[in-house]
């Protein structure tokens, strides 16, 4: 399987404990978690965030007044894929905690979701949507040597 190419800014905000957030973060592994997500060439930027940074994005874009994992914005899906990916680190770590896996798996799970909203994949749209993303997601990640994320 060819991999599309990849354009990537990765972005480290003022975030607690940055050392452990930027040694699960190795951009070589970023970049390879990402490509396997694309259908078509993409340039994007992954910025890691603070908690109160992730909440004034969140509350801003979509109204939703909170620190969420990860927020996608998508400008263009054809002919490349161009999106900023959002990840808020305090999130990541407590929810990677809450589920029993590593810091860096949760990651990878989460670039892989935000790269498929980039391309319009849709999880709340309806059942059958959210289904066939996970299920996409699931075979990402097997590619990419994780387990189930679910």
């Amino acid at each position: 399987m060819a991999l599309s190419t990849l354009n990537l800014s990765l972005q480290f905000g003022d975030i607690p404990y940055a050392a452990r957030h930027r040694a699960a973060l190795p951009r070589h592994k970023v970049v390879r978690w990402i490509r396997h997500s694309l259908a078509a060439d993409g340039e994007i930027t992954v910025r890691i965030v603070d908690a109160e940074e992730g909440q004034r994005l969140n509350r801003e874009f979509r109204k939703k007044d909170y620190a969420t994992n990860v927020l996608t914005f998508d400008y263009m899906q054809s002919p490349v894929v161009m999106a900023d990916l959002v990840l808020c680190a305090p999130v990541v770590a407590k929810e990677a905690r809450e589920q029993g896996k590593t810091l860096q798996a949760h990651y990878a799970h989460l670039l892989v979701h935000g790269t498929l909203h980039a391309q319009g994949w849709d999880h709340e749209t309806s059942e059958a949507d959210a289904e066939a993303m996970e299920a996409h997601e699931i075979k990402i990640m097997h590619r990419l040597g994780f387990k189930n994320p679910y």
